[in-house]
């Protein structure tokens, strides 16, 4: 596969046309040995990345001469509806798709040596970590294994997509575990928005060691949005390093909103298509506690969520420990066998607190009071949220009210990472 660099410059982005044309050039070495393709590609909670167009562009390029499958790379995730795939992948069949399962369908490669382990946590963690991917990528029928997504700052390994996308997206517990809770116990705000961080090398391990004999090739993409569209300002194909390293620094660029002052008070309004859970919805708390003010207010629109956890155990344990602060929760991690088993479910306890700097507001229609405020959150009703702070014009910036009241909104925490620079 060719290695491909293609920018905008235009402020709205690449057209169809270009995407479609640089697709095909990426391909036209390989093009004519290809007989069977595995697209890796985002679910519905990257709707604004882009993917969904690429991989459309792809499947009716290389059909029916070439046989197409799809796995969405959604670890711990609930798998697609056939409503989303389509909403998302247009036209592909439904019957394209597979389904990633990450405690039952994955295989081993081997694992990442304790030692190692050990120096990129600080000494926190001294266990070996397992690299698992699902067990289609093994399949020596397929000639190219095409991993698609977005690169944005992402709060467990720095900056998303690249071999994340393959070894957690399409990966085990092994690694989805011990990666996010390395991450976590390194601190979040030592990592967003960076390449390189203590997760992202566990990844080029794997990549180095494990993934480098796989046809394994990558589409990532630079994205923003703004009130009605998405614009893809950058698209970088290739098979190794060099093309992920290329699209963090428009990304940094991009996706990295540098605020003047801190904020006191944030509203995020999380889009009821694709955020159903705390566990993908709690991006609003991640993306924005950079920038918001010792005793602000951060205030969580979140229409569509219905439960805590993606899955029913992880959902459990976030019922059970609640998001009560980095420290409390790494203790708990230690007293607790469940808590160990899933150290995930850890990482994202510690990701969704404030640590006691700023107050959550959960706003819900579809989650209780009771449930919300036992978790550690404040509880506000979405309808009476929603009249009050929802602009007309769903553009992200400052707005004041009537009495005087002002917040910074937020449309979309999953496109960037807003920090306050300053002491």
């Amino acid at each position: 596969m060719r290695t491909i660099s293609l920018l905008s410059e235009q402020p709205g982005g690449l057209t169809p046309d270009e995407i479609r044309a640089s697709l095909i050039a990426s391909l036209e070495d390989i093009r004519p040995s290809l007989k069977k393709v595995m697209l890796i590609v985002p679910d519905i909670t990257r709707n604004q990345s882009g993917s969904g167009l690429i991989a459309n562009l792809l499947y009716h390029e290389l059909e029916p001469d070439v046989h197409v499958g799809v796995l969405p790379a959604i670890g711990t995730h609930v798998p697609m509806t056939e409503e989303e795939a389509a909403s998302m992948y247009g036209d592909i069949p439904f019957e394209r798709f597979i389904v990633h399962n990450w405690r039952t369908e994955v295989v081993s490669l081997g694992e990442v040596p304790a030692e190692l382990v050990h120096e990129l946590s600080e000494g926190a963690m001294d266990n070996a970590v397992p690299i698992q991917v699902n067990r289609h990528l093994l399949d020596e029928s397929y000639d190219l294994l095409l991993s698609i997504g977005q690169v944005v700052p992402h709060e467990v390994v720095g900056m998303a997509n690249y071999t994340k996308n393959v070894v957690v997206g399409a990966g085990g517990e092994g690694m989805i575990n011990n990666s996010h809770y390395l991450g976590a116990v390194y601190g979040m705000e030592r990592l967003l928005g960076k390449d390189h961080s203590p997760v992202r090398k566990l990844y080029d391990y794997a990549q180095e060691h494990m993934l480098k004999d796989m046809p394994l090739a990558y589409i990532l993409t630079v994205t923003t949005a703004g009130a009605s569209d998405v614009s893809i300002h950058g698209m970088f194909a290739g098979k190794d390093r060099k093309s992920f390293e290329e699209a963090v620094v428009l990304s940094q660029e991009k996706n990295i909103i540098h605020m003047p002052e801190p904020l006191d008070k944030v509203v995020v309004w999380l889009d009821p298509e694709e955020f159903h859970s705390t566990w993908v919805g709690n991006k609003a708390v991640y993306r924005t506690r950079m920038a918001i003010a010792d005793g602000g207010e951060l205030i969580v629109l979140a229409e569509g969520v219905d439960k805590f956890g993606e899955d029913e155990a992880i959902d459990e344990l976030i019922q059970k420990y609640g998001y009560t602060g980095r420290d409390h929760i790494i203790e708990m991690t230690n007293e607790n066998e469940e808590l160990r088993d899933n150290l995930s479910a850890s990482a994202h306890l510690i990701h969704g607190s404030s640590d006691g700097r700023f107050t959550i507001t959960y706003c819900t229609k579809h989650v209780s009071e009771e449930a919300i405020r036992n978790v550690g959150y404040e509880y506000m009703p979405y309808d009476e949220a929603a009249e009050r702070y929802l602009p007309e014009s769903m553009s992200d910036g400052y707005y004041k009210l009537e009495d005087g009241e002002r917040y910074y909104f937020i449309k979309n925490p999953a496109l960037g990472n807003w920090q306050y620079d300053g002491n």
